[in-house]
């Protein structure tokens, strides 16, 4: 949706000005994703990604008071989308069926967004983004380890930490390996293996 549409929508409700507001938003991170791919992090300004989007310096920074917020507002919208399908209802346990809802949505959301976590992929690993998010994002990461650690220590894993480990980075490797190329990765195949080899169902 173009800057010109939103505008076009005249907002008669505080709810209708919201839809507004997200659309808008919507907009400015998805071209900013689009340019910090293309161009890199540091060589993209925020007056390049305004005229993209079709708005004023000035209304970006009602959204985003910095690029770097920007940047982390993007990258913050990966990792939460994974994170509450990992543990959804946020009680800290991770159940067997809240890893198969974790494992069928993480495929599913790779498969129907692909462009779109290729281009995430794109910025993440450059290497002046990766050191102004990586403390950022260090006890998200540590909080998902402990989730499978615990979760493996209760189905019997006689090294549960390294498990954990292990599995997050095989599923990160699928992840990347498979939007960078799809056509070389069975979605489907690799989903039953990880299932059969790390859920530990029925054990």
């Amino acid at each position: 949706m173009t800057e010109r549409s939103i505008k076009n929508i005249m907002p008669r409700s505080p709810e209708q000005f919201e839809i507004i507001r997200q659309e808008r938003k919507r907009l400015i991170m998805d071209t900013a994703l689009d340019l910090f791919a293309q161009e890199g992090y540091h060589s993209c300004s925020i007056n390049k990604i305004a005229s993209a989007a079709g708005i004023s310096k000035g209304l970006l920074y009602n959204y985003f008071d910095s690029k770097e917020a920007l940047l982390i507002a993007i990258i913050s919208e990966g990792f939460e989308e994974l994170i509450e399908q990992f543990d959804p209802n946020h009680d800290g346990v991770l159940s067997e069926d809240e890893m198969l809802n974790f494992l069928d949505q993480l495929f599913k959301i790779l498969e129907e967004n692909n462009q779109h976590w290729r281009l995430y992929y794109a910025v993440f690993f450059q290497p002046d983004v990766y050191e102004l998010i990586k403390e950022q994002f260090r006890e998200l990461f540590q909080q998902m380890i402990k989730l499978l650690t615990d979760y493996f220590t209760h189905h019997g894993v006689e090294e549960p930490e390294n498990e954990a480990l292990v599995f997050g980075t095989l599923l990160d490797g699928i992840a990347f390996n498979y939007v960078m190329y799809p056509e070389l990765y069975p979605i489907e195949t690799l989903k039953k293996y990880i299932i059969k080899k790390f859920a530990y169902l029925n054990k």
